[in-house]
């Protein structure tokens, strides 16, 4: 039996069979419509008092059919057809109107959400007559054409609504009155999506359309506007949204959205925008409103991102609510920093420790990850009582945990014994600590002549390296040999996930002697840095030796800066790893900060 969608409620089985039956009408290939299908959906339209939607594809076999407005009765984003961002979907919408009026803001966004070939809107006039030997008639009174605009359907215009005659539109009746090119003012910012809606057409003038000649010109003109965007297929073109609730401050709003446009960045995707919205609280189903995510929605379609990148953690439930609402792959901020540990992991040990968070991340989340994982498996060894496919992958991803915690044991073990054979050898140790991209791996190569990767991005190093560095001796002035350890960057909210996975790593922290808690001075939000940096010490299973604070990159700071620096901080030093500034001064304070460490 055909599927009728929408608001089914007081329809008898009579209306119902009607609605049916229109799965049964077919257009030929190169008309909009015809009239007696115009005439039947209209009196069928009358008969329930209720606006219906046929949705066609371009055979003309109709494929859908709801009870409800253009936006009521859309195809969700996953079931429709997958298509290029130089193409249309394929898919019309012929619906029916009660009221006497061009198509609303809301059909119009549907539209462009669906990426329709046309849009039709049939406005029935509530009285019609039977012809003689069956078929309803006289029951629409006018009709209008909407379509995208093709030189406006892939980027977003500011200009005032304005009026022009469309070239795919035949004047020969009722051409008195030119189409009108609208916008739907969605956003904060007033921008806005563009299409063309035809003047009132008779239902004569709009069944003579030459449909195939007005979907084969908008594609065109799309295929010329693609073609002329640089569009690097290689990058994930990435839409942030970033939800403003109570417990923060607008600064600390915009440094959350920054830090995150630099995560998304560094993993090597491209920022086309940034979506924000304020609430009061998260939303539980969609973290954002019914209306964000319309727009979040139409915002992806027009401007063809390919990935949606949320500036907090996501629960399954709404990863898959969302994606089934926009039709682009959803990410949070967790998934983003763990495809970079992914990326930046070079030893065998890095590798084994992000694999581990990202199987301790994706556990959870199986559920989401649609009905085939709820179905029983379907092949030998797989058909156990009542085994599903969600159960057998998740007890496999259990037994590769287990597996790579007793690794992680061992690596563990090994930098163990790495570190009582250092203090078998009594050499102190400093491990320098601090946010990422603070600058740590730079420091490490100026002090020691190292040759760590360094790169102006966050979490460029993962791997930690030790070297031994000679610092002036804090009590009589000689000389003495110290270990200097650079460690993964931290992070605000660093993912319990990675937490856990690099305790192996993190370990060089708590048995370090010394802590070089090192301050990118220039980041507007080093304040919050030092924060961020210290609540995560203060989660460490041991607590870590004194610390000295290092201001770095002070050479790109503004005096204002410098000057609450040095009042906040009196004790702290100051330098520019890159151009090798204060560096004399900092040995000196190491070797100072070693002989008080070592001797309370």
């Amino acid at each position: 039996m055909e599927t009728i969608f929408g608001n089914l409620q007081g329809l008898k089985s009579s209306q119902l069979k009607q609605l049916q039956r229109l799965y049964h009408q077919r257009i030929p290939g190169d008309r909009i419509t015809t009239l007696e299908f115009s005439q039947r959906l209209a009196a069928i339209s009358t008969e329930l008092n209720q606006p219906v939607c046929t949705y066609l594809n371009r055979r003309g076999q109709v494929i859908r059919v709801g009870v409800g407005t253009p936006r009521q009765t859309q195809i969700p984003p996953l079931e429709l057809p997958r298509y290029g961002a130089e193409r249309l979907s394929g898919i019309r919408c012929i619906a029916t109107h009660l009221k006497s009026e061009p198509p609303n803001e809301a059909a119009l966004t549907s539209m462009a959400l669906q990426r329709l070939d046309v849009l039709v809107m049939l406005n029935v006039t509530g009285t019609g007559f039977q012809r003689r030997g069956g078929g309803a008639t006289g029951y629409v009174k006018e009709a209008y054409l909407a379509h995208l605009a093709p030189q406006d359907a892939r980027a977003f215009i500011t200009s005032p609504a304005m009026r022009t005659a469309s070239p795919y539109l035949s004047s020969s009746e009722g051409g008195d009155e030119e189409p009108k090119r609208s916008q739907s003012n969605l956003t904060p910012a007033n921008w806005s999506a563009s299409w063309s809606i035809s003047p009132a057409l008779s239902l004569d003038l709009l069944a003579k359309q030459d449909f195939i000649e007005l979907v084969e010109g908008l594609e065109e003109e799309f295929r010329r506007e693609y073609v002329a965007q640089d569009v690097d297929t290689d990058h994930d073109r990435v839409l942030i949204v970033g939800v403003m609730t109570d417990d923060l401050t607008t600064q600390q709003f915009h440094d959350t959205l920054e830090e995150l446009g630099r995560l998304v960045d560094t993993a090597g995707g491209e920022v086309l925008q940034n979506m924000r919205q304020k609430r009061s609280r998260i939303h539980p189903q969609t973290v954002v409103g019914e209306g964000k995510v319309q727009e979040i929605a139409l915002t992806a379609q027009t401007l063809g991102a390919n990935l949606i990148v949320f500036d907090r953690d996501l629960s399954p439930a709404q990863i898959r609510n969302l994606e089934s609402q926009i039709g682009v792959r959803v990410v949070d901020r967790t998934e983003v920093i763990l495809d970079i540990f992914a990326q930046r992991a070079q030893s065998r040990a890095g590798k084994l420790q992000v694999e581990l968070a990202q199987l301790e991340y994706m556990l959870p989340r199986l559920t989401g990850r649609g009905q085939a994982m709820s179905r029983q498996g379907g092949g030998i060894g797989t058909r156990g009582p009542g085994e599903t496919k969600l159960e057998t992958e998740r007890r496999a991803i259990q037994r590769r945990i287990a597996r790579l915690q007793q690794e992680v044991n061992q690596l563990q073990a090994h930098r163990e014994r790495l570190r009582q054979r250092r203090q078998h050898q009594e050499v102190p140790s400093i491990a320098i600590v601090g946010y990422t991209n603070a600058g740590k791996s730079t420091l490490l190569n100026a002090l020691t002549n190292a040759e760590v990767y360094t790169a102006d991005q966050l979490f460029a190093t993962l791997d930690p390296t030790t070297r031994r560095l000679v610092v002036p001796d804090g009590m009589d002035g000689d000389t003495q040999e110290i270990l200097v350890t650079d460690t993964v960057g931290f992070i605000h909210e660093l993912p319990a996930s990675l937490m856990d996975a690099f305790r192996a790593t993190l370990e060089e922290v708590t048995e370090a002697d010394a802590l070089l808690h090192l301050v990118d001075l220039s980041h507007p939000a080093w304040l919050s840095h030092i924060r961020s940096v210290r609540d995560i010490l203060a989660q460490m299973p041991v607590t870590p030796g004194p610390a000295l604070v290092v201001f770095n990159k002070i050479d790109q700071a503004d005096s204002e800066t410098l000057a609450l620096a040095r009042e906040e901080f009196p004790l702290a030093v100051f330098i520019s790893a890159s151009n090798r500034l204060g560096l004399e001064t900092l040995r000196q304070r190491l070797g100072q900060l070693v002989q008080y460490a070592t001797s309370s």
